[in-house]
């Protein structure tokens, strides 16, 4: 269980770009958690990414912005620099996971214990997650892979998501199945994206309108990637 309810809702961002401020805002406003997943050697650098025929800007929150911005929230790991992993060796891996985790440990004052994968496409897989298993303090990772569910997962350390929040109306229908769900087992709805997709899909106002349909509900969670994954039956099934 989680603090007591049956269901938890989480929601997790990538890349640590300017569009958080928008969102981190969105989120107090309604109650909600996220995990914010930072490079920590790309904070600072300006940028821009061409998606959906339009240039999105893709620039980093600065280093010193990161403790006061997310303190309602948690920080994880993206890696140091954003490679594929799976290209990496183990040495390099490790030196990615870690040095990005102690940056942000210093720049939150806060332990950093879980993480995101980086890169799109097959951007994990169990050799990698071996490599964070043992050798790193990653308690956590999550993949880009849409599970579609609710149930429990036991793999942490390839934890997938429910959905990818630019599949907006499989995430409607997931968000109205979840309100509606009165569990006899515990029950995780986690959304994952990058705030700058709000931009170039221009989805501000509808993503709003989700969030506030599933906020103030007594019977769920509103947590961080860390306070749901690590907590209750998950924490058990982590340690088993």
């Amino acid at each position: 269980m989680f603090h007591g309810k049956m269901k938890a809702l989480t929601f997790s961002y990538d890349d640590g770009v300017t569009q958080d401020r928008r969102l981190v805002e969105l989120f107090d406003r309604y109650g909600l958690k996220a995990t914010f997943n930072i490079n920590s050697e790309l904070l600072g650098k300006p940028g821009t990414l061409w998606r959906e025929n339009m240039w999105v800007d893709h620039n980093k929150i600065r280093p010193e912005e990161i403790g006061e911005l997310y303190r309602n929230h948690e920080v994880a790991v993206h890696t140091l620099t954003h490679p594929h992993l799976t290209e990496l060796e183990e040495p390099e891996i490790i030196r990615q996971v870690e040095e990005d985790r102690i940056n942000l440990e210093r720049l939150t004052g806060k332990a950093v214990v879980g993480m995101a994968y980086p890169g799109g496409g097959i951007n994990n897989d169990e050799r990698v997650a071996s490599v964070i298993r043992n050798h790193t303090a990653m308690k956590y990772a999550r993949t880009i892979t849409s599970c579609c569910h609710f149930d429990v997962q036991q793999d942490l350390h390839r934890f997938q998501p429910s959905v990818y929040h630019i599949e907006f109306e499989r995430m409607t229908e997931l968000g109205e199945a979840f309100l509606k769900l009165q569990p006899d087992t515990p029950q995780i709805y986690y959304i994952w994206g990058h705030s700058y997709e709000f931009d170039y899909h221009d989805t501000w106002g509808k993503f709003e309108e989700f969030c506030q349909m599933m906020s103030g509900r007594d019977d769920i969670f509103y947590g961080t990637n860390c306070e749901v994954l690590l907590s209750g039956v998950t924490d058990s099934l982590y340690h088993a």
